[in-house]
C-alpha cells in the first residue's frame, strides 16, 4: 500500500507540470469539484435558510400549533372566547414537544387618520408573549411592557407607518364595530411605542401588536377569557405528529390548527426547495465525476507505459487500479478544499452583510437567508467523495485490458 501510495503522489506531482497533455484537464476537473460544491452549499444554504425564515415569520404572528373555539374554525380572528382554566396551561405536560404556550385574542378595527384609513387586526397579547422572534424584526423604538394594567402601547407594521404616516410615539386612533350594528364604533387612542419590519407583507398589512387586556375589555370578556393559545413545538419537523397529540388532550369544545393547516399553499410552495436542492445536487455531482472521469481516463492513457512497467513487474490489476484511485482521491480532496473555502466564504458574506436581495412579494423576505450547518457541509463532503469514487471505478477497469507488451511500446 505504501508504494501504491508513493506512485500516486508522483502522478499528482507530475499532472501539475504545464507540460503535462493531462494537467489542463486535471485542473478542469478540480475546478469542477469546486464549483459543485459551490453550487450544493449555496442551494441547500438558501432553500433551507429560505424555509426556516419563512416559518419563523408565520409563527412570530400564529405560534406554530393555535388552540381556540370550534366555533372560530380555522380562522385566527376570534370572536368566541375560551377560558384559560385549561389542564394544559400554562405547561402542557401530557406533551412534552410543547415548548411555550402564550394565550392571545384578536379583533378586527380601522385606523383612520384625518386623510386615510386602513383596516387592522390588532392582535392582544401579555406579558408572557414569546417576544423573541418579533425583536429581530422591531426597526425604531421599542417593545411595549404590558403588565397588570391596560396599557395603551402598540407596535405597527413599518408598512402600516410609511402608509399613513406614523412615527414611533405617535398617537393613533383605532375604531372597532359593536355588536349592536346601530350604535356607532368604538374608538380607543393607542400610542405607537415601536415600528416592525417582518418582511412578510400578508403580515405587516394586517397586524399591529396591542395589550391583551384592550381586546378583553373590547369584548366585555373576563379576565380568565382569551381568543386562543399559541403554541410553539421544539422539533417543527414533527409538527404534525405534535398536533395530533395536542388535539387528543384538548377538551372536545376546542380545535387544534397547525400553521401548515392554515397556510397550506405557502408549504406547499416551500416543499418545492426540497426537489430543487436535490436536482441541484444531483446534477452537480454528476457532472464533477464526469470531469474525474475524463481525467483519469486522461491520466490512463498517458500513463500507458508506466502501467505496462509496473505489470511486468509483478503488479496485479487491482493494484494498479488503486494506485490511480489513490490520485483521484487527491484530485477530489483539492476540489474540496477550494470548494469548502470559497463556498463557505460566500455563505458567511451574505449571511453577515446581506448582500443578495430579494423581492419580499415574491419570497416574503427581503434578503437571501442562509443557513450554515456542519451537518450538510459533512454530509455533501462525503458524498461527493464516495459518489465520484465510485463513478471512477468503472473507467479503471480499463487498467486490466492494458496488455504489459503493448503498454511499453505505447508512445
Amino acid at each position: 500500500m505504501n508504494f501504491e501510495y508513493f506512485i500516486s503522489k508522483r502522478l499528482v506531482t507530475k499532472t501539475d507540470d504545464k507540460s503535462n497533455i493531462s494537467a489542463p484537464i486535471i485542473k478542469i476537473a478540480i475546478s469542477a469539484i469546486a464549483i459543485g460544491i459551490v453550487m450544493m452549499f449555496i442551494a441547500i444554504a438558501t432553500g433551507l435558510g429560505l424555509q426556516e425564515k419563512i416559518r419563523e415569520k408565520i409563527a412570530t404572528f400564529n405560534g406554530h400549533i393555535i388552540i381556540n373555539n370550534f366555533s372560530n374554525s380555522q380562522s385566527t380572528v376570534t370572536d368566541h372566547p375560551i377560558s384559560i382554566n385549561q389542564d394544559f396551561y400554562p405547561e402542557f405536560e401530557a406533551v412534552p414537544e410543547v415548548d411555550h404556550i402564550q394565550k392571545v385574542a384578536t379583533k378586527y378595527g380601522i385606523i383612520r387618520t384625518e386623510t386615510d384609513f386602513e383596516g387592522i387586526v390588532v392582535k392582544g397579547v401579555d406579558k408572557n408573549y414569546r417576544w423573541s422572534y418579533l425583536e429581530e424584526y422591531l426597526i425604531a423604538g421599542q417593545l411595549p411592557s404590558y403588565g397588570e394594567k391596560i396599557s395603551t402601547e402598540v407596535l405597527i407594521s413599518n408598512y402600516l407607518a410609511n402608509r399613513l404616516g406614523f412615527e414611533v410615539g405617535d398617537k393613533l386612533i383605532v375604531y372597532f364595530l359593536r355588536e349592536d350594528q346601530d350604535r356607532l364604533p368604538r374608538s380607543v387612542g393607542l400610542e405607537i411605542s415601536g415600528i416592525f419590519d417582518s418582511g412578510f407583507q400578508e403580515f405587516d398589512e394586517t397586524y399591529i401588536i396591542g395589550d391583551l387586556k384592550q381586546i378583553q375589555r373590547l369584548n366585555n370578556w373576563n379576565d380568565d377569557q382569551i381568543g386562543q393559545f399559541e403554541l410553539f413545538v421544539n422539533d417543527f419537523s414533527k409538527i404534525q405528529e405534535t398536533g395530533f397529540k395536542i388535539y387528543n388532550e384538548i377538551d372536545s369544545f376546542l380545535n387544534s390548527n397547525t400553521i401548515l393547516e392554515l397556510y397550506p399553499s405557502i408549504f406547499e410552495w416551500l416543499k418545492m426547495f426540497d426537489f430543487n436542492i436535490i436536482l441541484i445536487i444531483g446534477i452537480m455531482i454528476l457532472v464533477a465525476g464526469i470531469n474525474m472521469i475524463t481525467a483519469l481516463l486522461v491520466l490512463i492513457l498517458e500513463r500507458t507505459q508506466m502501467i505496462g512497467v509496473l505489470k511486468a513487474l509483478g503488479s496485479s490489476d487491482w493494484s494498479v487500479r488503486k494506485i490511480f484511485l489513490y490520485n483521484a482521491t487527491f484530485l477530489i480532496a483539492r476540489g474540496l478544499f477550494w470548494g469548502n473555502l470559497i463556498g463557505i466564504s460566500l455563505l458567511l458574506v451574505q449571511k453577515y452583510f446581506k448582500l443578495i436581495p430579494l423581492n419580499p412579494e415574491t419570497y416574503y423576505v427581503s434578503e437571501a437567508p442562509i443557513y450554515i450547518s456542519l451537518d450538510y457541509i459533512i454530509m455533501v463532503n462525503a458524498g461527493t467523495l464516495i459518489l465520484c469514487l465510485l463513478m471512477l471505478l468503472i473507467p479503471s477497469f480499463i487498467i486490466a485490458k492494458i496488455s504489459p507488451v503493448k503498454a511499453m511500446k505505447f508512445e
